[in-house]
């Protein structure tokens, strides 16, 4: 009962406050982050009031179901973006950006760092920069999703925008795999080339092998349907059924095979709506369907930030400096890499303004270099308070971002008219 309550205040906490941003035309994913916030632990949720807020972390945790079914449902939907028709255009341009802008941002992020180790030794040492520098890598698919649904961006750069973003995390998660290898290293002492090497490239594969056994088994079995219902169900079934054989672990003599749910429910995605003929009507209808869903993961995300992190200065300092240059190297990878591929001016301009929000993806990987020990702490904290800030303000300069590259237009006059004249005409009917 506690933990139904608490999601139905979360989604409704999170639609009102929608309507509370209106007048400040903030993007909805960040008055979903609020509405969190407000009824998380540091607010609502300090009254300890069991179901009208979340009143703890544990509390919070207790809904990180939700949150990884969300984040699958974003995976599939980006997966589509990777039509073969689509790729011909701009393949080549998505490949080399999504490449070369994440590790501008992991080689700027560990070369200021590095200056920091200099200055504070006993604050941030060689292992946690290195993390700390792979972490940059990562970009918030959730929040770009969000911005691009809301407003129904549509152009060259959101075209392009999208595999990227997943290309992004695919290449993140290979530098963090090798960059937390070495880590470790440092800070056991002993070189393990497996770890650092093999584990990260197996995952990948493995995580691609499976989303394309399940792409190809859901359209043998949406041919069984005619209803559209039926496939529609049978689309999220799939989906669920990536996210749960995602979360397997096991190791085969010395290696150790894992899958990234992300890559697994992406490439899911992918081969689906390349070789399913029906697959843009049931895509359509099946982020209809997640909407609320991807509304109440971040509300969760939101209960989930840890304001405690400005308490530290030295955290605030490294925070923002990691901030800095991690959006330094994404705007200047990107603009680079994009004059590069020849792409259009626009693009250039304002295509790494789009990447800089961080979530999901960071906090994985955060959780995992909590293996360092203490010095996992630091990185975790760290990336809780870059991520507080990232979630705040990147979809708000996503959406700028959009709307200055010509892709968001604004609703036009006599839709809005129209609208009000028929909430008009309904209120004197009731009266």
């Amino acid at each position: 009962m506690t933990v139904l309550l608490s999601v139905s205040i979360a989604v409704l906490a999170g639609l009102l406050m929608t309507r509370v941003f209106k007048p400040f035309k903030l993007p909805s994913v960040t008055a979903y982050l609020i509405a969190g916030v407000l009824i998380g632990p540091y607010f609502l949720g300090a009254l300890h009031i069991n179901g009208l807020g979340i009143v703890s972390e544990e509390a919070a945790s207790k809904l990180s179901l939700i949150s990884e079914v969300a984040l699958a449902f974003i995976a599939f939907s980006i997966g589509s973006e990777f039509r073969l028709e689509e790729l011909k255009k701009t393949g080549k341009q998505a490949f080399v950006i999504g490449i070369f802008q994440a590790l501008v941002a992991t080689i700027l992020v560990d070369a200021a760092l590095f200056v920091v180790h200099l200055i504070m030794p006993d604050k941030l040492s060689v292992a946690q920069l290195i993390t700390l520098g792979a972490i940059a890598t990562a970009t918030a698919p959730a929040a770009t999703l969000m911005v691009v649904r809301q407003y129904k961006a549509d152009g060259p750069l959101t075209r392009l925008l999208l595999p990227i973003v997943a290309l992004d995390d695919a290449v993140g998660l290979i530098v963090f795999a090798v960059s937390f290898g070495i880590a470790k290293s440092l800070v056991s002492g002993s070189v393990d080339l497996i770890s650092i090497i093999v584990n990260p490239l197996l995952e990948i594969a493995a995580s691609l092998v499976l989303g394309a056994v399940l792409g190809w088994l859901l359209t043998q079995l949406e041919k069984m349907f005619n209803s559209n219902t039926n496939r529609l169900n049978m689309t999220i079934a799939l989906v669920f059924l990536a996210a749960s054989l995602s979360m397997m672990d096991f190791h085969v003599g010395p290696f150790h095979i894992s899958f990234s749910s992300l890559l697994v429910c992406m490439m899911l995605g992918t081969v689906f709506c390349n070789i399913c003929p029906l697959s843009e009507d049931i895509m359509e209808r099946s982020d209809k369907w997640s909407s609320p869903l991807l509304a109440l993961f971040f509300v969760i995300s939101g209960a989930e930030l840890q304001l405690s992190v400005f308490k530290d200065a030295a955290i605030v300092f490294i925070g923002i400096i990691y901030i800095i240059f991690r959006c330094l190297g994404k705007y200047y990878g990107a603009r680079l890499s994009a004059k590069a591929t020849h792409c259009a001016p626009q693009i250039c301009k304002y295509l790494g303004i789009t990447l800089f929000p961080q979530a999901g993806v960071a906090l994985g990987m955060c959780a995992t270099a909590m293996q360092l020990g203490d010095q996992g702490n630091l990185i975790r904290n760290i990336t809780l308070f870059a991520v507080l800030i990232y979630e705040l303000v990147g979809p708000l300069l996503t959406r700028n971002a959009l709307m200055k590259a010509g892709e968001i237009v604004p609703m036009p006059e006599h839709v809005k008219n129209r609208r009000q004249n028929k909430l008009a005409a309904a209120g004197k009917n009731d009266k």
